[in-house]
C-alpha cells in the first residue's frame, strides 16, 4: 500500500539524475581527452580526469540521496539525522543548480531544477507532521459504562512575591 508516492517519485528522479550527471560529466571528460585542447594552460589530461572523478563523485552524491528516499519510502517514515541533511542538501543543490541552469542552459532546463526541488521539499515536509496517537481511557474505566473522564486542567503555580 503506498500512501505517501512522492518519496518513491524523488527516489525515481534522483536515481535517474545519478546516472544522468555521472554520464555527462564521463562525456565530456572524454571530449577533452580527444580534443587535447587546453584551457588556460591547464594540462588537459588534468582537466580530463578531474571531469570523470567530479561526475562519479557527484553521482554517487546524487545515489546516495536517492537511496535515502528509497528508505523513506519503504519505512514510510521521516528521514532522521543523516538522511534528513543529504535530502536538506540536495534540495540546496538543486536551488543552485537552478540558477544556474536559468543562466546558461534556458528555461526549460530551470523548470526541470525547480520541479525537483519542490518534489524534494514535499518529501521533507510531507513526512515532517507527527502522527500523535490517539489518547488513551484511564485504565480503570471500562469501555462505555459513563461519560469519558476529561482531566482537570493544568494550571501553573502562583508566582512567588516578594514584600
Amino acid at each position: 500500500m503506498v500512501r505517501r508516492p512522492v518519496a518513491w517519485i524523488v527516489a525515481v528522479v534522483l536515481f535517474a539524475e545519478a546516472l544522468g550527471v555521472a554520464a555527462v560529466n564521463w562525456f565530456m571528460g572524454v571530449v577533452v581527452d580527444r580534443q587535447d585542447m587546453s584551457l588556460a594552460g591547464m594540462d588537459p589530461d588534468v582537466m580530463s580526469t578531474s571531469s570523470k572523478i567530479g561526475g562519479i563523485l557527484f553521482g554517487l552524491y546524487f545515489g546516495l540521496c536517492a537511496v535515502v528516499a528509497l528508505l523513506v519510502a519503504l519505512r514510510d517514515r521521516a528521514p532522521a539525522g543523516l538522511g534528513r541533511v543529504l535530502l536538506i542538501s540536495v534540495a540546496v543543490v538543486h536551488g543552485l543548480l537552478g540558477a544556474f541552469a536559468w543562466g546558461l542552459l534556458g528555461w526549460t532546463q530551470f523548470l526541470f531544477m525547480v520541479v525537483v526541488l519542490a518534489l524534494i521539499v514535499l518529501l521533507l515536509m510531507t513526512y515532517d507532521a507527527q502522527e500523535r496517537p490517539a489518547a488513551r481511557q484511564p485504565e480503570d474505566s471500562k469501555g462505555d459504562s459513563g461519560p469519558p473522564v476529561v482531566p482537570a486542567p493544568v494550571t501553573p503555580p502562583t508566582a512567588p512575591t516578594t514584600p
